[in-house]
């Protein structure tokens, strides 16, 4: 299985990433694009008609989890150990979200990753991340 088919049922097989519908979009060496839909049962504040902030959280813990497992010094599983997220603005609705992320380092037993989410607007985040994660390693 490749990197992409391992991201892709990583995210399948996480129930709430299915039930917000997020999608793989690519996967690269140490690296993932993940997306969500704008979806109108996922809006926050009914008033402005953005997207919760939880399921941007989940978008991007998700991502960054892709990222780890597509890294080839972390090859196995991934649990998140802490994930830092900043909000800069609010997505503009209608739109999808999507969150690049990036494992840039890796020791034993920790991975580091970092992210970044926007809506259409790719120069403009509507949120970063940087987090680590737990390597649970094929074969321990």
């Amino acid at each position: 299985m490749d990197d992409l088919e391992r991201a892709r049922h990583f995210i399948a097989v996480i129930p709430h990433c299915a039930a917000l519908g997020i999608t793989v979009e690519d996967v690269g060496i140490g690296r993932a694009v993940l997306a969500l839909p704008y979806d109108p049962r996922l809006v926050g504040d009914p008033a402005t008609g953005v997207i919760a902030g939880g399921a941007v959280s989940v978008l991007m813990d998700s991502a960054c989890g892709a990222a780890v497992m597509a890294h080839p010094e972390a090859r196995g599983l991934t649990a998140t150990i802490d994930l830092r997220i900043d909000y800069m603005r609010a997505a503009t609705p209608g739109q999808r979200i999507v969150t690049h992320a990036e494992c840039h380092h890796v020791t034993q037993h920790v991975a580091f990753v970092r992210a970044t989410a926007h809506d259409d607007d790719a120069a403009r985040p509507v949120a970063t991340a940087a987090g680590t994660f737990t390597i649970i390693r094929e074969g321990a």
